[in-house]
């Protein structure tokens, strides 16, 4: 099935997605529509456009109606673009991960008990995150670097403590996310329990995008079909339906913990195929190259290299 959204839906609105990218050699904020590239501001040419996507979540009930209005009726005066490369879609002020997520992940890994509510850690957004095309270096002495094609939530308006379907109205979009894993020191765990910081906070762990789909132009977040490659092969092939908290579930638990703001993320678990539970394992080398794909909202790539061993001050 095809990743690109180039339909229209049944009111006549043509599907659009939101990326950054460097264009003419300048970053910019960009409406991607099948495989044509827009930069935002020259579909919205007669005002104060937002020259990156975290001002435009930040006012998402504004400009998305505009945004629609401008995509639907307004390309006759935009000339597409080339992205020469793509950059990380957004800068979130929180970055909140789940884990054990997936049913079929979670009897590949042997867990015993289903969580009674979502398990969450937080990674770091600023050094963590890395747009689809980006290198990323294995950690020096880690052996256990793990790939989990995940779906991603990206928050469009102020959440706090909220209950029932409408929290899914706090969403602005839907983006395809790698939540890469040292899981080296795993089997050796001994209490307090797994340091979640050295198993999965080190620099361009958190691969991203390219793409965001705005809600609008995904019917079910928890019907989308989610793979994963390295090398070309094909390690998960499951489906959101095998989550054990829905996107609705997270964002209600999420939200009663702490507030949540425009342009946060929250990834929301991986299914089953991750390299740890492969028989035998399978790792992460340098030269490998890691592709995620959620079907309607892109696909992600990610080249693996060696360690980065320099010194930085």
């Amino acid at each position: 099935m095809s990743t690109e959204i180039a339909y229209l839906t049944a009111n006549g609105t043509r599907p659009y997605q939101l990326a950054a990218a460097l264009v003419d050699g300048e970053p910019a904020a960009v409406v991607v529509l099948g495989s044509l590239v827009y930069r935002l501001g020259d579909l919205l040419p007669d005002t104060a456009v937002p020259t990156h996507l975290d001002d435009l979540f930040a006012d998402w009930a504004r400009w998305q109606p505009a945004l629609t209005a401008a995509v639907t009726d307004g390309l006759q005066d935009a000339q597409a673009v080339q992205a020469e490369r793509w950059l990380v879609p957004v800068r979130p002020s929180k970055l909140v991960c789940v884990g054990v997520n997936y049913r079929d992940h979670l009897r590949e890994m042997g867990t015993p008990h289903v969580p009674e509510s979502p398990y969450c850690f937080l990674k770091p957004p600023s050094t963590g995150l890395v747009p689809s095309g980006s290198p990323v270096s294995l950690p020096v002495g880690a052996k256990m670097v793990d790939w989990e094609a995940e779906l991603a939530v990206v928050i469009g308006s102020r959440l706090r403590r909220g209950t029932g379907a409408a929290v899914l109205d706090a969403v602005a979009g839907y983006t395809v996310y790698n939540d890469l894993s040292a899981r080296d020191w795993v089997a050796s765990t001994r209490e307090p329990g797994i340091d979640w910081v050295l198993m999965k906070g080190y620099d361009g762990f958190s691969p991203i995008g390219p793409l965001i789909t705005p809600t609008q132009f995904v019917s079910d977040p928890q019907d989308l079909a989610i793979r994963c490659w390295v090398n070309g092969e094909l390690k998960q092939d499951s489906s959101t339906s095998q989550m054990v908290f829905s996107v609705q579930a997270i964002l209600e638990h999420l939200s009663a913990i702490m507030t949540l703001e425009p342009g946060d993320v929250i990834a929301t678990g991986t299914p089953a195929g991750v390299g740890f539970g492969a028989h035998p394992q399978q790792f992460l080398g340098a030269g490998d190259t890691v592709t995620v794909e959620i079907d309607g909202l892109g696909r992600l790539e990610t080249p693996i290299v060696m360690p980065y061993e320099g010194v930085t001050t």
